[in-house]
């Protein structure tokens, strides 16, 4: 049996929206989050901080998408790990199909995949 997945932290909970400033004056007014540079992805959003967490505000308005298919611009709870390629590894001994992202601004590696319930994670 492969090992886990070497994950540190709970890092961001996305939320998708489709109407955005509504969702950023909720998360912002109500919850007390505050708002946090986001890198330019190709598509509208927010990402908003406070408490120890991320929340990352996606602007979806495509209809509801195919269960099969690996999906960036979903809901999905986002872990923290020291190293992707790793991830990449345990997850094809795990036998779980994931899709790997790399942000040009950031240089950083996203790999996404679903649960067995198929719920949206990334790393």
């Amino acid at each position: 049996m492969p090992e886990p997945l070497p994950i540190r932290s709970l890092h961001h909970v996305a939320r998708v929206t489709r109407n955005l400033e509504e969702s950023r004056a909720f998360y912002r007014d109500v919850l007390g989050f505050r708002e946090i540079p986001r890198p330019q992805i190709g598509f509208p959003g927010a990402w908003l901080s406070n408490y120890g967490i991320q929340i990352h505000l996606l602007v979806n308005d495509a209809p509801e998408g195919r269960h099969d298919l690996i999906e960036t611009r979903d809901n999905h709870l986002a872990f923290y790990v020291d190293d992707a390629d790793v991830v990449e590894r345990l997850l094809t001994a795990h036998v779980v199909p994931f899709r790997v992202n790399l942000q040009r601004d950031t240089n950083i590696k996203q790999i996404f995949f679903r649960d067995p319930d198929g719920h949206h994670v990334e790393v």
